[in-house]
């Protein structure tokens, strides 16, 4: 599907970048971004990484993705590209994502689990979204938020 796409900026872990490939290959997503220090399912000598594809199950060889090395490169080709700039992050500026309606070609913005996504890129996005918490907690895992995010916006 070439509607929406992800760009996942600075996730730290393995487990949630090859568990939201696996969720954008469940849902038709056909392009991830991976920024900054997102891990990719290719180490640095060129090998398959035996941890992601544990979690993937072979997703990176269904959803095509493309590194880039930080937001400013990011925002500059989505921009060229015609994307509409879309962040999930719980912020003053944020509306709850069942009341989102996408204009076209979307990219999900997903942040790091620890610090999420910063102001400064939040000010440059089209839309900021938030999941509501209703317990204690007051955020999702990244790669669930990302998934309950997905499939709202594709309205599966």
């Amino acid at each position: 599907m070439e509607k929406i796409s992800i760009a996942l900026v600075d996730i730290r872990s393995v487990q949630n970048t090859a568990s939201l490939f696996r969720t954008a290959d469940c849902a038709g997503i056909s392009k991830i971004f991976l920024v900054g220090t997102t891990p990719t399912p290719i180490d640095r000598f060129n090998r398959a990484r035996a941890d992601f594809v544990k979690i993937s199950l072979g997703a990176e060889n269904n959803v095509s993705y493309e590194y880039v090395s930080d937001t400013e490169t990011l925002f500059k080709k989505l921009r060229e590209e015609g994307y509409e700039i879309v962040a999930l992050e719980q912020s003053e500026k944020s509306i709850d994502y069942k009341e989102f309606k996408m204009k076209g070609k979307t990219v999900l913005l997903l942040g790091t689990e620890v610090s999420g996504i910063s102001e400064n890129v939040l000010d440059r996005c089209d839309a900021v979204l938030e999941i509501p918490m209703m317990g204690e907690k007051e955020s999702l895992n990244v790669s669930v938020a990302g998934a309950v995010a997905i499939f709202r916006m594709l309205n599966i």
